[in-house]
This record gives structure tokens, sequence and C-alpha cells, in this order.
């Protein structure tokens, strides 16, 4: 069943406030987009900016009372959890160091927890984050948007369901040029904060893009990463972090995995791409060209599976908004997962289980993708040695 405004399981929108995307912040207003495109969420409060005046300005922008905008997130998280009208749920979008500190004070009054990823800027902090989360009793969602692009679901679902029979080969790559030249030093705020590890981690590319390539391959594949040998790169001089990265993986059972980030590959944009072969058959799916996905049975003719087509399965319908032949993406994969959020909100403050059929990233996703970087550095610090993934998942 497709999601839908209507289909809404309460007709009140969950009040959620938000820390961080403030004038100039990209992220934010992808979010903020993303809570409304089925009309599940009501931005009722915020923590803008780090200074007060900053945060009234960014909140008059948005419509959002002046009491109920704040210059601090300890300020937000303490009065927010005692109005009576206070925020049910919060996103996080600040640079990566923040996700921690803030999730912890909202996590601590059972406020849920919708956070832009990778889920911390340190392992440390994603294992202390990890555990919060788990004492809290609420939420947390990391919004992978990729995972809720309808093909991938469709391409989930197909592996699953043993189309593609064992799998033996997951490769994915995530190229892009935006920092092929030193744009951080020009004062480009994005630019500026994901290259500075002490705000983004020590990972750059891994951390910024590499996470979603092996949040994706780990999500359509389902298999479990077990070592991986990473050589990575800053090529732009003075860069502290990489800007670079070769990655290969060995799954638990056998497959076997390569992954590419990079953000300084000239004349590409976003090309996230993701290949996954069997014994039986193979798929293939390109970001940039989302609603179709490349199925090749073993033998048989290339097949172009569509998003609302024949050969379309109920897995990815259900988070199809509009006719075959209209482009659905990147908006409408964060929407997805900020709905599936609010169902899960409802079902929960409900005293119902989550339905089945409900699907978002969360803690365990988030700390296996700051594990996933933590492991790339210190295998290309070693030399590009393999290393055993599953002691950086120890709490």
């Amino acid at each position: 069943m497709a999601i839908e405004g209507s289909t809404a399981t309460a007709s009140r929108r969950i009040r959620l406030g938000m820390v961080g995307g403030g004038r100039d912040a990209f992220i934010g207003g992808v979010h903020r987009i993303a809570s409304r495109i089925d009309d599940r969420y009501e931005l009722v409060a915020g923590a803008f900016s780090s200074t007060p005046e900053k945060s009234k300005a960014s909140a008059a922008d948005l419509g959002v009372s002046p009491d109920r905008a704040y210059g601090d997130y300890v300020e937000m998280a303490k009065r927010e959890a005692r109005l009576k009208n206070g925020i049910e749920a919060v996103a996080i979008v600040t640079p990566n160091h923040m996700h921690y500190p803030v999730a912890r004070e909202f996590l601590k009054r059972g406020i849920h927890v919708i956070c832009d990823k990778p889920l911390t800027s340190t392992l440390a902090d994603a294992r202390r984050l990890a555990k919060a989360a788990e004492a809290s009793g609420a939420l947390f969602v990391l919004t992978h948007n990729y995972t809720g692009y309808p093909m991938i679901r469709q391409a989930r679902d197909m592996v699953a369901g043993g189309d593609l029979g064992k799998i033996r080969l997951v490769q994915v790559e995530y190229a892009q040029d935006w920092l092929t030249e030193n744009l951080e030093v020009t004062g480009q705020k994005q630019a500026g904060w994901r290259t500075d590890p002490d705000r983004s981690g020590l990972g750059g590319s891994t951390g910024d893009i590499g996470t979603h390539a092996f949040n994706l391959a780990s999500f359509v594949s389902g298999l479990k990463l077990e070592e991986l040998c990473a050589d990575l790169d800053a090529f732009v001089e003075g860069r502290r972090v990489d800007d670079n990265g070769h990655v290969l993986m060995r799954f638990e059972g056998g497959a076997k995995g390569m992954l590419w980030c990079s953000q300084v590959a000239p004349g590409n944009e976003n090309a996230l791409k993701l290949r996954v072969y069997g014994e039986k058959g193979g798929l293939e799916w390109a970001q940039e060209d989302p609603n179709y996905l490349w199925y090749t049975p073993l033998g048989q003719p290339k097949r172009l599976l569509t998003r609302n087509g024949a050969g379309a399965t109920a897995a990815g319908q259900r988070v199809s908004r509009i006719p075959g032949g209209h482009p659905e993406g990147y908006l409408e994969g964060f929407a997805n997962i900020y709905t599936e959020a609010a169902q899960a909100i409802r079902a929960m403050q409900a005293g119902q289980p989550i339905p089945p059929e409900v699907y978002f990233p969360g803690i365990e996703e988030g700390l296996a993708g700051v594990a996933f970087v933590a492991g790339c550095v210190d295998s290309s610090r070693r030399g590009a040695s393999w290393v055993k993934f599953g002691s950086y998942l120890r709490r």
C-alpha cells in the first residue's frame, strides 16, 4: 500500500523539534521537507543555531513561535519535556560531533530521536549512544535515506526471497566531485565542517558518504561484515581527512565485497551505485536513476524492473506514492524514513507492537556505520591490513 497522508494512523500530527538546521544549513531543510511530505509532523520548537539570536531568527523564518526557539539544546530538552504540549520527537541535524550529546539529552527524557547520519563522530560516542538509546525506551531513528527508495526495498525483498540464490559478490560505490579542490579554505560552510576531524570524525569521505554505501550494501544483501581492508587517501594537499577510499570486504558465509567512496572524482555529482550477484542472478541499481532496477537471471536477458511496472513487488510499492513514470527519489526516500518513524511512534504511544512491515535504520545500523569508519581508518594506517569488524562493534 502506498504511503499517503490520508492513511495516517492518527489525525494529530507529531510535534517535532529540531536541533541545528538554521539559516544556510542544507540538511535541515531536507529533513523539514521530508517530515511534511506525508503530513505526519508539525515543527513546533527548535535550537536551530548555537546562539540564541541566530536560533530565534531561524525560528522566525520557519514560523516557529519565539517562546519555543532556544539557543541551547539542553534548555530545549528540559523545557520541552515539562510542557504539556512539548515535542514528541526531535530531529538532530547538527555536524557529527554534536549528535551524541544532543541525542543523549532528549533520550533520557523519553523523547524520540530522528538523527542524521553518521551516528556520531567517534566510536566511543557511538557505543555510549547505543547504551543511552537502549536505556531510554524511546525510539531512535537514523536517516540513511537510501534505504527508503522503493527499488532498494524491492532489491532487498528479492535477495531475501532467494531470487539471486546465495550471494557471492557485492559491489558498491559512491562518487562525488565537489571536494576536488580545497573548498574548505574558502569559508564554504559544508566543506568546512565535513573536512574538520574535530567535527566530522576521523573519516572524511568514508564517514560522509562511505557510511551510506556500506549501509546500502548491508541492507540489500542482508550480509554481515566479517573483515575489511581499506586504503584511504587525502589527495587534496593539506586536507586532514580522507577524500577517497577503496575497501575490500569479507562477509560471513564467504561472500566478498568492494566499496569505493570518493569526493574527488570529477564528473560525478551523487553517483551511488550498487551491484549484488548470487548463484542464480544479479541486481544493479543507480541512485541517479532510482526508479529502475536491473535484474539478470543467470543465462537470461537482462530485465528492467520499474517502480510501478510489471515485476514490482509489494515491498517497493508500499513506499511509493505516485504513478509509474513520475520520478521519486531523494526527498521521498527521506520522507519514507520519517513516515515509518511516525508509524512506529504512534504504535508505541498506543501500547501496540510496531507493524512488522515498518522499517527504518536505527541504533544498530548507526553503530555499524561508525565502526566501519573506525575499521577503515585503522586498516589504512596499518598499510591496508585486514581488520576484524566485530572488534569495533563491542560495547
